[in-house]
């Protein structure tokens, strides 16, 4: 029997849901075989506590490696040419099958690491298709996305970011939490802040979220320091004063990511939080040819904002 299209499983405490229930925004922590799942749920755990907001262990079955039906079209054959072709589909069922069973053993390993960590709202979603589309359809569900990020086929030998991980930041409008393979409680965190009008957006959006609350945050900038780029930082510094914790405003000049990442390691500050914005220059370092050195080397979480 081919595995369902979408929301195979939709779980809350090991009870199926009760149809009509409202959906309400929820933290998606996106779940694989990766070494990061793990450390996914410890991150999303945190975030629901923080946040005080419910959960939701998604996995997702790669429709183009697991196809729920295997498509013959155009290769209709005569005698054992025929009987091969039945048979290789037959065996692309039974892997479609076993990759879905394994996914429910990884969501309820996930449950049982959550719950584990105090979090009892909790509701379990598989889905068959593409990552960005599926996680796209949960869009309207979703209030933070966790997800690693290192690939499932990553190894300690050769870490490299997830393959769909670019196509999810630029799809997303929604905040997403990408986490190392190991996981350290978050005290603090940067935002890399450009002074531009999508900027403020973020600032705005941040404000707006517990998720940081509370914790000491710096608001970075990379380039000329000048009295409009102070101007700025204070401007946003206002925009957060809600957030009811200590700010510190800092400029420095040289390239986005080295900057950053020293400015980062300087005051062992646990996350950076980024938005995708506009044609700055942080859009082009996070959105183009150095997001994957970035990603790659990224061993403390990073907030995309969008």
């Amino acid at each position: 029997m081919p595995p369902q299209s979408v929301n195979d499983r939709g779980q809350k405490n090991n009870h199926e849901e009760h149809e009509g229930e409202v959906e309400m925004l929820r933290v998606v922590a996106c779940i694989d075989g990766s070494q990061a799942a793990p450390a996914v749920c410890d991150y999303a755990a945190w975030a629901s506590r923080h946040m005080e907001t419910p959960m939701m262990l998604l996995h997702v079955l790669d429709e183009e490696r697991y196809p729920a039906e295997p498509d013959l079209a155009g290769n209709i054959g005569l005698g054992s040419r025929e009987q091969l072709l039945e048979d290789l589909a037959e065996l692309d069922r039974k892997r479609a099958k076993l990759a879905l069973e394994h996914g429910h053993h990884l969501l309820d390993e996930a449950q049982r690491r959550v719950s584990a960590a105090g979090i009892e709202d909790v509701i379990q979603r598989q889905r068959h298709g593409g990552l960005a589309e599926s996680l796209l359809a949960l869009e309207n569900q979703t209030r933070l996305l966790v997800m690693g990020l290192h690939g499932e086929s990553s190894s300690e030998r050769d870490t490299h970011i997830g393959s769909q991980l670019e196509t999810v930041i630029r799809s997303m409008h929604r905040p997403i939490l990408l986490v190392p393979d190991e996981y350290r409680e978050p005290r603090s965190a940067m935002l890399a802040f450009d002074g531009s009008a999508t900027a403020f957006k973020g600032v705005e959006l941040l404000a707006g979220s517990p998720v940081l609350r509370g914790m000491p945050l710096h608001l970075v900038m990379i380039g000329p320091d000048t009295n409009d780029r102070w101007e700025q930082l204070r401007k946003a510094e206002k925009m957060l004063a809600g957030l009811g914790t200590e700010i510190t405003l800092a400029i420095r000049a040289g390239d986005v990511e080295p900057a950053l990442h020293a400015y980062q390691e300087e005051h062992d500050i646990d996350i950076l939080v980024m938005g995708a914005y506009g044609h700055s220059r942080i859009r082009q370092f996070l959105v183009g040819s150095t997001t994957t050195t970035m990603l790659k080397t990224a061993d403390k979480p990073l907030v995309v904002l969008r």
